[in-house]
């Protein structure tokens, strides 16, 4: 595959059959994991009857508490790709719903931590506890070093599309 009116290839090492069948594979495999945690975050959304936009702030702020690092609202702006104010509304909504809680725990008493209610963890927790005991699964068949890679992988990915 080429740019329309250049001759060089747009993706590297296109000549390298081999490497391009493991990229493509690859980038098939992330391209069709994006759309199921696309269609997953809809589900979850159905489940709780919320917007999808709203139901991914959420998945992000159970995903930040679990990892011991609860969001604010930019950082969640910054996730979600929205803007402050369209992030301002989305808290607004789910607070008013009763999902989250905003709260000054900082040290800094201008800084505002989103974590989510009482109310939502036992909903969430049904709707993701068959994933999370099938990923626990997965993960627990592959030695440490080939998750390393894979981690290392991913994170390479990632730097490569924010780059651009």
């Amino acid at each position: 595959m080429t740019h329309a009116g250049n001759r060089e290839p747009l993706r590297p090492h296109a000549a390298d059959r081999e490497f391009n069948a493991h990229a493509l594979r690859i980038l098939d495999g992330l391209r069709g994991f994006g759309a199921d945690y696309t269609e997953i975050t809809r589900r979850f959304a159905a489940h709780l009857g919320l917007h999808s936009t709203d139901a991914a702030a959420l998945v992000e702020i159970l995903y930040a508490e679990d990892q011991g690092e609860p969001l604010s609202p930019t950082q969640l702006s910054e996730r979600l790709a929205l803007t402050t104010g369209a992030t301002t509304n989305l808290l607004n909504r789910l607070e008013r719903q009763g999902h989250i809680e905003r709260s000054r725990e900082h040290v800094d008493r201008r800084k505002v931590t989103i974590r989510t209610s009482d109310q939502i963890e036992e909903p969430a927790r049904e709707f993701f506890g068959a994933f999370s005991s099938q990923m626990e699964e997965l993960v627990s068949a592959y030695e440490p070093e080939e998750l390393e890679r894979f981690e290392g992988f991913l994170l390479g990915l990632r730097r490569i599309l924010r780059g651009l």
